[in-house]
């Protein structure tokens, strides 16, 4: 059932990010409308089928959900100030790829965890993959780094480094909790969902400014009488893949250590990039080949197929 979840995350996550990448295209700034779609959708879904209309009882005490919905919303209010202070989006998307690396980092250093030396060097091979096609993808130059030296620049970079703390930290928490109270991944996905709606009160006016320019794209024909904007229908379909999605990591960390299912996503992640590129058409250079055989080199040394399958035939 584990597998089952895995195959779902990487086939809902990249589709979800594909249709993101058409709705940020079509409609430039529409972030924040897309985000609250996706919250509301799986809060009133959890709402529905996992609290029962609010007559079920948390498994997990509320005040536990609220310091993982502070970490969250930390992550994510960092995420979006850091472009605001010169941080190039390359940048900023390789800063969000190390990742795999304060995961395993954090949990040294919370858990008191030790990996294998072929899980480090995994690390390091998936991490340097990604970095290489990240730049390949963005087309790096020189030029395209003509920002300012000074403390703007810092001050970005102090807070990509602080969302990238905060969201391995998230990863153990969620691992923590678990631990101590169960399993419970649809309750955490609800309440984790549900308790950062009244955040998007700030981002209202925002908002509601792009519910006129989705009712005016243009029409797509669904039924003989029934029409939908399309923009609308793009987001009806993010809205359902990122329910699936999330859905599925949050189940697969019920199952898994925060670093393997931060390996698993960091993976979705570099897949959603390649299939990226080949569906909007980007060229795919030899250094995309090269990020591409570090990365599926990484991940068979992390999974050390050879050993599970050494196992296996041995139980036979």
């Amino acid at each position: 059932m584990a597998l089952l979840f895995v195959v779902l995350t990487i086939i809902s996550c990249c589709s979800n990010v594909v249709l993101l990448e058409i709705l940020m295209k079509e409609v430039p700034g529409c972030g924040n409308i897309i985000t609250f779609s996706q919250f509301f959708f799986i809060a009133l879904i959890g709402f529905i089928f996992t609290s029962k209309y609010g007559t079920k009882k948390p498994a997990i005490p509320i005040r536990n959900y609220v310091i993982l919905v502070i970490i969250y919303f930390a992550v994510s209010v960092s995420n979006n100030c850091a472009l605001n202070f010169d941080i190039p989006m390359p940048l900023h998307m390789i800063f969000k790829s190390g990742s795999l690396v304060t995961s395993m980092m954090l949990g040294i250093l919370i858990l008191k965890r030790r990996y294998s030396v072929q899980k480090y060097i995994s690390v390091i091979l998936v991490s340097i993959g990604i970095f290489i096609a990240t730049f390949a993808s963005k087309k790096i130059k020189v030029e395209d780094f003509e920002i300012q030296t000074g403390d703007q620049l810092w001050i970005g970079i102090s807070l990509l480094s602080f969302s990238l703390l905060m969201s391995a930290g998230l990863g153990i928490y969620q691992e923590t909790l678990y631990k101590q109270f169960g399993k419970h991944p649809l309750e955490m996905l609800f309440y984790s969902h549900a308790l950062s709606l009244p955040g998007f009160i700030i981002l209202a006016n925002d908002i509601s400014s792009f519910i006129p320019l989705f009712s005016k794209s243009d029409l797509v024909q669904l039924l003989p009488m029934v029409s939908l904007p399309k923009m609308w229908l793009y987001l009806l379909g993010n809205v359902l893949t990122q329910y699936i999605c999330a859905r599925s990591v949050f189940t697969i960390a019920s199952n898994y250590s925060s670093l393997t299912v931060t390996m698993i996503i960091t993976c979705r992640k570099f897949i959603s990039l390649i299939f990226s590129i080949l569906y909007f058409n980007n060229s795919f250079t030899f250094a995309h080949w090269v990020g591409t055989f570090l990365v599926f080199t990484g991940t068979l040394l992390f999974t050390d197929i050879r050993s599970l399958m050494h196992q296996k035939h041995k139980i036979k």
